[in-house]
């Protein structure tokens, strides 16, 4: 499998993916993703494939029925070559961490937007019990939900585009903090394991590497 970052083609086709094949139920894009990941690498324990490729799309009644095999492991390759790219910069480089936010072009200026991968850390936050996290990093986890999660949308209509952009520069900090924290912990998440490759293809009756729990046949060949 390849490593390092995905180039912007490969993360423009895992773009089309998402569209392609997701619902009201799944993120939405690759911003969305990149959150959904950081989180999972970031909390108090480890969360398998099998839990978070179902959580992305929104639950195994919206596990996609792909177009063809070929393009079903590209997926999943690039969203494995994405997650160990996340590991390493939270880890070892972390001043080369940046969240993959999006951006939006209005009258010919650009914007960044936040709330996808907010939105996508913030599902993945829902993955563990961060219920024991100490109140004062509660502010860092604070600093994301509030592009997160519609119900604190009306604390940010009030702010002026300089308070805006405070909040925004909160994100990646806050996002560092929380990793470096569980990470710390007696019972936190071990170094990301490479994945299984995905040209080693399963037998027709072996488990899917999806992680549903049907045979292969059943689920991901088709």
């Amino acid at each position: 499998m390849k490593e390092g970052p995905l180039t912007g083609k490969e993360l423009q086709w895992l773009d089309e993916m998402l569209d392609k094949y997701g619902s009201e139920a799944s993120i939405v894009d690759v911003a969305e993703l990149d959150g959904l990941l950081t989180a999972v690498l970031s909390g108090p324990r480890t969360i398998e494939p099998s839990e978070w490729l179902v959580a992305l799309w929104g639950g195994e009644k919206h596990i996609p029925r792909w177009s063809n095999e070929r393009e079903m492991n590209r997926f999943m390759e690039l969203c494995f070559q994405h997650m160990n790219d996340i590991a390493d910069r939270l880890a070892d480089f972390p001043e080369q961490f940046d969240p993959l936010f999006g951006v939006r072009e209005t009258e010919g200026q650009d914007f960044t937007v936040v709330e996808e991968w907010c939105f996508g850390y913030m599902r993945g936050v829902a993955l563990s019990d961060w219920s024991s996290l100490p109140e004062a990093l509660q502010p860092a986890l604070d600093a994301i939900a509030l592009h997160g999660k519609e119900e604190n949308f009306p604390q940010l209509e009030n702010l002026s585009p300089e308070e805006m952009e405070e909040r925004f520069a909160a994100i990646r900090p806050a996002a560092l903090a929380l990793h470096d924290y569980w990470i710390a912990q007696p019972e936190a998440i071990p170094a990301p394991q490479q994945p299984v490759v995905t040209e080693q293809k399963p037998g027709r009756n072996d488990p899917c590497f999806c992680g549903s729990g049907k045979k292969y046949k059943q689920c991901c060949l088709h």
